[in-house]
Parts: structure tokens; C-alpha cells; sequence
């Protein structure tokens, strides 16, 4: 997710000092030059701010998500990316709609869905960290602002609440410690009674 990150900064810089404007390479819904935006899209925006709002949340949700669920990952990174980009094309509004904020919503909404569905130890420890940090951001599915695309947060979190269904079970439960008073062996038969009471 480092490097990911890294690869978004190095793109606004190359814009901002190349004195260039990226915003064409977003998604514009339904036509047919805006679709090559789904692949384009993440990887602009549209000020260091909106830039600022979503690194700090790719890094961390991001690290969570890699560190929980390495093998449910490798599907819902990829995933999120097209299949959300491809959502906004066929649904969102006419308007450029760039950021990574949808793949960011995607590994929100798995993380926090996939935590109730599970319910081990490390599946509720993931969901209430992000939740705890991040909880607020579950609003931005919703209409605030023309300059924000919530139809890219709210495919992200459609898809990846759907893909926490499906790959609940992909990454293996963390072994559950077993105390001695747990042990299924243990007999009350053995129990020595005292010679005196």
C-alpha cells in the first residue's frame, strides 16, 4: 500500500510541476473515451488535499487489510479497483470522477463487514480499529458535495461488502488458544479428594 501510495504522490507531482491538468484520465459515465478512466482514475486527483484525505486511510486500512487477509486480498484489491471504476461508469453522473476514495471505501467496508461475519479474535480487532479511526468516513456514501463523486465510495463499499461475503473464509481462522481448565480430556473422575475436610 506504500508504494502505492507512493506511486499517487509521484503522479500529482509530475501534474503539479508539469503544470498539467489529469483530470481528463478520470471516469466520465458512459461514454466510451471515459471508460479507459476506470483504469486511470485512482491514480489522479484533483488537489494535494484530496490527495492528503486519502493517503493516510490507504496506508493504514490498507496494512490492516493485507496484514488480516492476505489471501481475501489479492481478490478484493483488484476487484474494487475495476469493478468499482466500472459501477461509476455505468451509474454515476455526468462529470470526471478521480481518486482513490472508492478503493479506500472497498477495504473499509470489507474490513468492518467481514469482522460481524467472522467473529474471531483478529476479525473484530481489525473491524473496530478501522472503525475506531475510521467510522466517520461510512457517511461518505452519501450526497454532500458536487465536487465529491460519493458514486465512487458508494460502489467501493457495495463491493466490498458483497466480497466479504464471499470470501469470508478465504484466510484460515487464527489458531484459538486453548487454557488447561478448557481441555476436553480432563475428567472429573481423576479429581483426588482430600484425605480430610
Amino acid at each position: 500500500m506504500l508504494s502505492f501510495t507512493l506511486l499517487l504522490w509521484t503522479v500529482k507531482l509530475v501534474e503539479y510541476f508539469g503544470g498539467l491538468d489529469l483530470s481528463w484520465l478520470g471516469i466520465y459515465p458512459r461514454l466510451l473515451d471515459g471508460l479507459a478512466g476506470v483504469l486511470s482514475a485512482p491514480l489522479v486527483h484533483g488537489s494535494f488535499a484530496h490527495l492528503f484525505a486519502n493517503t493516510a486511510p490507504l496506508i493504514v486500512i490498507g496494512t490492516l487489510l493485507l496484514y488480516g487477509y492476505p489471501r481475501a486480498s489479492r481478490i478484493l484489491l483488484p476487484a474494487v479497483y475495476l469493478l468499482g471504476g466500472f459501477a461509476v461508469w455505468l451509474f454515476a453522473r455526468e462529470a470526471y470522477h478521480i481518486g482513490a476514495s472508492g478503493l479506500v471505501f472497498g477495504m473499509l467496508f470489507f474490513l468492518l463487514t467481514v469482522g460481524i461475519l467472522r467473529w474471531d479474535r483478529r476479525a473484530i480487532a481489525l473491524s473496530l480499529m478501522v472503525f475506531f479511526l475510521y467510522g466517520g468516513m461510512i457517511w461518505g456514501v452519501l450526497p454532500e458535495s458536487r465536487e465529491i463523486s460519493f458514486e465512487s465510495h458508494l460502489s467501493g463499499a457495495v463491493i466490498g461488502i458483497l466480497l466479504a461475503f464471499l470470501l469470508r473464509k478465504r484466510d484460515p481462522e487464527p489458531p484459538r488458544k486453548q487454557y488447561s481448565w478448557e481441555c476436553e480430556d480432563a475428567d472429573d473422575d481423576d479429581f483426588e479428594w482430600p484425605d480430610r475436610l
